[in-house]
């Protein structure tokens, strides 16, 4: 077993191991606003949602490496206090790692990686045409955490999903199905991976945490406990008293 203390003791591997004992992470596909107007976009690795009811997504974002300072996109939500995330796919790949290049402030990455700039109906930041899934989003509020050398420091960036977009090709029988969108994530080193198979489990117990996993504002709260039963048809949940 190998073991070792993050910046204490050596793990004597090749390359650190511990972004990819982490996976795989879903890509944040940025775009935000410069302040001439002009586009600005971007992937980060370190991105997810944190709640459904209402939905809330973060991207945290290291800081640059020629100089140490904020990312344009942390930069750029905070002031317009708007960002947008679209849906990085295989067919999209080529264009994810092109965009993940630190180019001069007010070069269009858009161009760069051949892209489409599509207006969204709620913010102003353009998100990605050919991306079959995408977010609008309004800036909530930025968490930095201090870290080590001119990277380690981080900004987590969390805004509200206001607005979704979605493709009706990437639907199969209502429910968005990834052999179609085909999502990639990250792993470790220079590894991605593509997301193609799914597989189902439901959780035993009370129905209420299955609308939960599955992410229903639809149902959240708007039953109570009796409603619930003549619903689902199962059996009412029980309270923690009466489980113990």
């Amino acid at each position: 077993m190998v073991f070792y203390e993050p910046g204490k003791t050596d793990h004597g591997l090749p390359h650190d191991p511990f972004k990819a004992c982490v996976v795989p992470r879903p890509i944040g596909w940025i775009s935000t606003l410069n302040t001439d107007g002009s586009a600005n976009l971007a992937p980060y690795s370190q991105f997810n949602n944190l709640t459904f009811d209402p939905p809330m997504v973060m991207f945290s974002s290291n800081q640059k490496p020629s100089d140490g300072g904020r990312k344009d996109s942390v930069v750029n939500a905070e002031r317009e206090g708007e960002f947008c995330w679209s849906l990085a796919t295989y067919d999209l790949r080529e264009a994810v790692n092109t965009t993940a290049e630190q180019v001069p402030y007010g070069e269009d990455e858009f161009r760069l990686a051949g892209l489409t700039k599509e207006q969204g109906n709620l913010v102003r930041a353009p998100m990605i045409k050919e991306s079959p899934i995408k977010f609008e989003c309004k800036y909530h509020s930025t968490l930095r955490l201090p870290g080590n050398g001119p990277m380690g420091s981080v900004d987590v960036v969390i805004g509200r999903v206001v607005g979704v977009h979605i493709d009706p090709g990437a639907l199969t029988d209502g429910l968005i199905d990834v052999r179609k969108t085909q999502p990639i994530a990250r792993l470790g080193y220079w590894q991605y991976t593509v997301v193609r198979e799914t597989f189902e489990m439901a959780i035993p117990g009370d129905p209420r945490i299955r609308a939960g996993l599955e992410g229903s504002a639809k149902q959240n709260g708007s039953m109570e406990v009796g409603e619930w039963a003549r619903e689902t048809g199962e059996e009412e949940p029980r309270g923690l008293d009466e489980r113990r």
